[in-house]
């Protein structure tokens, strides 16, 4: 794969093989971060699970005490009292059928979070085909099904992120922005990887935290030593 000139100055400004402290790994990270654009950067963790196995699924979601840095769209499924509690909260969008229509007959998708009360969901069950390749579907270990409407909107809105495996047993995250401070992404960061060892699985031997790597939209990895977790 050809990279431009700007990554290959960013790839000068450390050891690639080395593997960092988190909090020196924020550092470095945020240096490789040279584009014109405010760039995310991403967390991917590679992880000792075998995904076939129910037992060692890692699915859930976590409040980044600094956000994502990046505003989120918020479509609820709701109706009567509960739609009113959303939309004081702060959702983008809240509605019932409506929104189901919008969506399968204009492949309407101007949110990025979906939050569904559990009596709308023989509703929004109609939209897994579309929404379930996206990583959009409710689902109540996310805390997107929840009957607490509101405070799901408010921490979504606050910077909570949804984590999951995917087949190759890897999670893929926001962590915050280049813009950021470096004691910002660390505690984005750490936050983020506390949760991770909080729910291990217990059927998962040997090394849980395979490996981690942080990199920036445009920038190559920076790999952090999980041993020191």
């Amino acid at each position: 794969m050809k990279h431009g000139k700007k990554y290959a100055e960013a790839v000068k400004v450390y050891d690639r093989q080395n593997l960092y402290d988190l909090e020196e790994a924020c550092a470095v990270v945020k240096k490789t971060a040279v584009a014109k654009f405010d760039e995310t950067i991403e967390a991917h963790i590679r992880t000792g699970c075998d995904g076939r196995h129910a037992d060692q699924q890692v699915r859930g979601a976590v409040v980044l005490p600094h956000g994502t840095g990046k505003t989120v769209r918020v479509l609820v499924f709701a109706k009567s009292a509960k739609a009113d509690e959303a939309r004081e909260a702060g959702a983008d969008y809240v509605g019932e059928m409506d929104l189901v229509e919008k969506i399968q007959k204009q492949n309407w998708f101007e949110f990025d979070v979906v939050v569904a009360t559990p009596d709308m969901m023989g509703v929004v069950g109609r939209l897994g085909r579309v929404l379930g390749p996206k990583g959009l579907m409710p689902n109540p270990k996310a805390g997107t099904v929840t009957m607490d409407v509101a405070k799901a909107v408010k921490e979504i809105k606050a910077g909570k992120i949804e984590y999951r495996l995917d087949k190759s047993n890897i999670i893929h995250v926001p962590v915050g922005k280049a813009s950021f401070t470096e004691a910002q992404l660390f505690e984005n960061t750490k936050t983020l990887l506390d949760q991770l060892i909080k729910v291990r699985p217990s059927t998962v031997k040997g090394q849980y935290l395979r490996s981690i790597t942080l990199a920036a939209t445009m920038g190559p990895g920076v790999k952090v030593n999980p041993v020191k977790l």
